[in-house]
């Protein structure tokens, strides 16, 4: 399985917020944990709408928070 071409800093932004737990973003966000997890992970990619909430969450750009990586590597 290939990786997805997201690369995100949910992690690091939670705990530059105060030691964020998965459970507290998800509560902000409106997904579960496991949902916070596999985003944070690289296993799945948020919808548009899930990726402005938690962007908004730590009242960030989505570009602090999401990278789109193209087909070769690079994140864009």
């Amino acid at each position: 399985m290939a990786a997805l071409p997201i690369d995100n800093n949910i992690r690091r932004l939670r705990f530059e917020h105060g030691e964020m737990t998965q459970q507290a973003l998800a509560e902000r966000v409106g997904v579960t944990r496991q949902t916070i997890n596999a985003i944070e992970l690289g296993k799945y990619s948020p919808s548009l709408e899930v990726a402005f909430r938690i962007a908004t969450a730590f009242n960030a750009p989505l570009e602090q928070v999401f990278q789109y990586r193209d087909g070769g590597g690079a994140k864009t």
